[in-house]
């Protein structure tokens, strides 16, 4: 259990981390972009930009190189981004160049504008028209990068877009630079060390570096541990004698802990391992005491054995795991984001799979359509959460990235439109389920209640919001199994025994129908990713594109499909029969009876009863 003023601890650390980070560190160092033949050449802050026709637009950039190396003086690391220009006509259109550079580590971003126009193809030196600036950047931060032309097109997009890492201080592109060796990238301690024979005292050596003036020694043998501080003084090589060693003990640790400018109380440490040579008359007395130790062992092994019963093939099988029969039928309540269609199948494909091979009774927004418009997401899932916290059901956090942006957005940040959730007759369910569900998470009381999964395939660690990384975070298939006890809410693992369900292992649940469509759901949607590495940026609309999208024709078309597609899901699930719903309910009977007036079969939940010949499996 997690106390309170860890939870306490663990915010301060946080805010203390991101306010360390130099706001102005992402910036532009220099540009090679003002060249001969470029007509009304000038530079500004970026702003929004008229959209023109498509055929008064020109085509989008083509990049050169993005390489990350030091700067020119040495001072700091930078990100030197090269685009050019397309040698077609097309270039007369053009108004200038607009380059966004976002830190994915601070979320902190520089952005400019460059206008001129460009009547011939080449330059003065008969070569496409190049442009490039250098950014100075941290280490071991990730960086997206977006190029377009202005004025854009009112329909298509023609922006290119990078992402780049900046490797650490250790990497030799940027080792030599100011800021790294501030951060000790050069330093080679060199450490030597000697234990006294005599004395219970060891002599430590080491080099000093430019930018430490003090360093901390410390010594470590089991429970034995003592440091000291020791000063540069404008020495090049620096010794210090500790006295807190043990004569009995011949494995010790040194450790020295730098303070550089750089990283201050935050620089990495080295070390080394030493050991005393023993005497002659020591290793006689090891290893004569090793010889009457072996003796014994050997005698009571030989007694042993005289009295040991015979290994029989019942005594064998309890070695093996338990065969566990599910007896209970439990309920569960999936939270996610709707990402993109495919991911939006792997949903509908695995609560198919949780209700037809695992007996489960799954609660999807996706099949309660008309419920969620009659009374809102928010009173929706109230109910739901108060009929789980009343039982022993849970509730399942799928985590994607759409999660970990639309937490984001509940944060402070960018706030995010994705296409689906714009096409989805229900909209987004996930921001209410954030806003509904997140301050509860965070009691310890309720872990039980809450289990947090992500499909590693087309998903990862990285999409899980910050306060969903204090509990146990599951892969889904990989562990799969272990997910299920949990929502059958019993352990896998007791003494002597371990329980195994069959058929829900990595290698086995795909055997069934049903397992059988979700593991293709999910290879279509990582084949997806692969073929369009920036699939979830394409995703994401802007205000406008989302107003345009709701106002179009086009777009009620495609909720006409998607809510036909609905149907086809309920008429393949037989439907739990007004009378149970009736009995579950115990708020709001006013408005659940009007949302069973317009739809008298509608879908609460995948029924494990009623999910015999459903074809979606």
């Amino acid at each position: 259990m997690i106390s309170l003023p860890f939870l306490i601890f663990s915010v301060m650390a946080a805010l203390k981390a991101s306010s360390s980070t130099s706001p102005s560190s992402l910036r532009i160092l220099t540009k090679d972009c003002n060249q001969m033949g470029l007509d009304n050449y000038r530079e500004s802050n970026c702003s929004d930009m008229e959209k023109v026709p498509q055929v008064k637009a020109s085509v989008g950039p083509e990049w050169d190189s993005v390489q990350v190396q030091t700067s020119k003086d040495g001072s700091v690391p930078v990100v030197n981004v090269s685009w050019k220009l397309q040698s077609d006509a097309s270039l007369r259109a053009i108004n200038g160049s607009e380059i966004n550079i976002r830190d994915e580590t601070t979320n902190q971003s520089v952005c400019e504008q460059i206008h001129f126009s460009v009547y011939d193809i080449e330059n003065s030196k008969q070569e496409r028209w190049t442009f490039s600036l250098a950014v100075v950047v941290e280490p071991e931060h990730t960086y997206n990068i977006t190029v377009f032309h202005f004025p854009e097109p009112d329909i298509g997009y023609y922006r290119i877009k990078t992402q780049t890492t900046v490797p650490g201080c250790k990497d030799p592109r940027i080792k030599n630079s100011q800021l790294c060796q501030e951060n000790g990238s050069l330093w080679n301690p060199r450490i030597a060390a000697a234990l006294s024979d005599k004395k219970d005292l060891i002599n430590v050596e080491f080099d000093s570096a430019e930018h430490s003036e003090s360093y901390l020694v410390s010594v470590q043998s089991g429970s034995v541990n003592c440091s000291k501080l020791v000063n540069k003084e404008n020495r090049t090589r620096l010794n210090v004698t500790l006295g807190c060693v043990s004569f009995h003990l011949s494995q010790y640790e040194v450790t020295i802990q730098p303070y550089f400018i750089g990283c201050k109380n935050n620089c990495e440490s080295a070390k080394k391992n030493i050991t005393r040579r023993q005497s002659s008359r020591s290793i006689k007395i090891c290893l004569g005491m090793m010889l009457i130790f072996v003796g014994v062992l050997v005698y009571l092994l030989q007694k042993a054995s005289h009295k040991a019963p015979p290994v029989t093939p019942a005594s064998a099988d309890k070695q093996q795991p338990d065969v566990f029969h599910v007896q209970e039928r439990k309920r569960v309540l999936v939270i996610y984001s709707l990402d993109h269609r495919l991911y939006k199948n792997i949903v509908l494909k695995f609560s198919a799979f949780l209700a037809a091979k695992c007996g489960t009774d799954v609660v999807l927004d996706l099949l309660d359509s008309t419920r969620l418009g009659v009374l809102g997401s928010i009173q929706w899932l109230e109910w739901h959460k108060e009929q789980i916290e009343r039982s022993s059901d849970k509730i399942l956090f799928l985590c994607s990235r759409g999660v970990q942006a639309k937490w984001r957005a509940m944060c402070g940040g960018k706030q995010v439109f994705l296409r689906e959730d714009a096409l989805s007759p229900i909209g987004d369910t996930l921001t209410p389920s954030l806003t509904l569900l997140a301050p509860y998470f965070i009691r310890s009381a309720s872990f039980e209640k809450y289990i947090v999964a992500y499909f590693d395939d087309v998903c990862s660690e990285e999409d899980i919001p910050s306060p969903f990384k204090i509990t146990v975070r599951y892969k889904l298939m990989k562990q799969f199994e272990e997910v299920f006890f949990r929502i059958l809410n019993t352990e896998k693992h007791e003494p002597g025994r371990v329980k195994q369900i069959s058929g829900l292992s990595e290698d086995k649940y795909h055997e069934c129908p049903s397992g059988g469509a979700l593991r293709d759901a999910i290879e279509a949607f990582r084949k997806y990713q692969l073929e369009h590495p920036y699939w979830f940026q394409e995703e994401l609309l802007e205000r406008s594109e989302l107003e345009d999208l709701e106002a179009t024709e086009e777009g009620d078309e495609e909720k006409i499909g998607i809510t036909d597609h609905l149907a086809c899901v309920f008429n393949s699930v037989q439907l739990i029969s007004d009378m149970e719903i009736q009995k579950r309910l115990t708020i709001n009977e006013t408005k659940f009876r009007l949302a069973e007036k317009h739809q008298t079969c509608s879908t609460l939940e995948f029924n494990s009863h009623t999910v015999q010949g459903i074809q979606l499996l």
